[in-house]
């Protein structure tokens, strides 16, 4: 076997102060304006004005870009109901835009949430007055949907933390930042107001947090590091899977570098540049090597005892939202990650 042994102290997560991949954490300067656009809004306004800076730009993708948590099709569903003007008038989502062009629009109240907070124990990792950070386990869903309407994270967040969590996200989805799927095990950022959920969204917007992954994926990588830049979409037969595409596909960028090399398997580091729904999961499978354990991209049966992906996100660095200091998340190794590493130890 090759490649160094990384299982020291975080079981492969670098205490290197966001070194490693995860040098690409970038400490932003503060902008005089749009620093005061977002604290008017988040400190209870509701009314944003700007100005365009592109000219032919769509109205709804100027506003999805914008510091903040709006997706595109939240912004759509705003220009829709009539919250949204372009100098004075009611915008369609698809005006082009000029230079100069004033854009104003309303962010509605949050909508009182109508999920039933349900105690379960939640690994804080990290807690201040604006956010904390859970270390989620394996096989807990993050938010309601379909078959899962009381025993997700955020029931047991609104339990924990009552009328504490921003609301700018959705009614389903209090102080819910950023997701990670049900299977896959790690660091998860929770907003308590919307102040903090805003500066969160925008540094996720700008690649300016930085998210570590481990994984196991099946067959030995011959490279030591390497990237995978390559557009992910929804699967044009399957609804539920996600794939790399063309056609439709989003820029999604992966960065990986080996951890140890084991007989049949590579355990790996990763950092992400984007965060495309499954993304590591669809560029580890189209590079050949899938995740162990990942039945939906992967190989269908399970292997070593795992029948769901071998993925944990284990380090999480941001910008505070209040003062901008760096914040650095850790979280060791789950015991099933470990138990797999032993068991691939066992059989060099």
């Amino acid at each position: 076997m090759s490649g160094g042994h990384d299982r020291d102290g975080l079981h492969g997560l670098p205490r290197v102060q966001c070194g490693g991949l995860l040098h690409h954490l970038r400490l932003r300067a503060a902008d005089g304006t749009s620093g005061a656009v977002q604290q008017g809004l988040l400190e209870g306004q509701k009314e944003m004005t700007l100005f365009a800076d592109t000219a032919g730009e769509r109205l709804d993708a100027f506003l999805a870009r914008q510091p903040g948590n709006l997706s595109r099709s939240a912004a759509q569903r705003l220009i829709e109901e009539g919250m949204v003007t372009r100098n004075g008038v009611p915008g369609k989502k698809n005006d082009r835009l000029n230079v100069g062009d004033r854009v104003e629009y309303t962010i509605p109240e949050a909508k009182p949430v109508d999920i039933v907070p349900t105690e379960m124990p939640l690994d804080i990792v990290y807690e201040d007055d604006d956010l904390l950070v859970i270390n989620k386990p394996k096989g807990l869903v993050v938010h309601p949907a379909a078959g899962h309407a009381d025993d997700t994270l955020v029931n047991g967040l609104l339990y924990a933390l009552g009328d504490d969590l921003s609301g700018i996200n959705g009614e389903l989805r209090p102080g819910i930042v950023h997701r990670i799927d049900k299977d896959t095990s790690g660091l998860l950022a929770v907003a308590k107001n919307d102040y903090a959920h805003t500066m969160l969204a925008s540094q996720l917007k700008d690649h300016t947090m930085a998210r570590t992954y481990e994984a196991i994926v099946c067959g030995v990588m011959k490279e030591d590091c390497g990237t995978v830049d390559a557009p992910i979409g929804r699967h044009p037969t399957d609804r539920k899977k996600m794939c790399v595409t063309q056609r439709g596909g989003r820029n999604a960028v992966t960065h990986w570098e080996v951890v140890r090399r084991y007989k049949g398997y590579t355990h790996i580091r990763c950092k992400l540049e984007t965060g495309r729904t499954h993304q590591i999961r669809v560029h580890m499978a189209y590079i050949g090597h899938p995740i162990l354990g990942d039945t939906v991209y992967g190989r269908k049966k399970p292997e070593l005892g795992q029948s769901s992906q071998c993925l944990h996100a284990g380090a999480l660095c941001f910008q505070h939202p209040r003062d901008g200091h760096p914040v650095m998340v850790f979280a060791e190794l789950p015991q099933y990650f470990r138990d797999v590493l032993d068991k691939l130890e066992k059989m060099k």
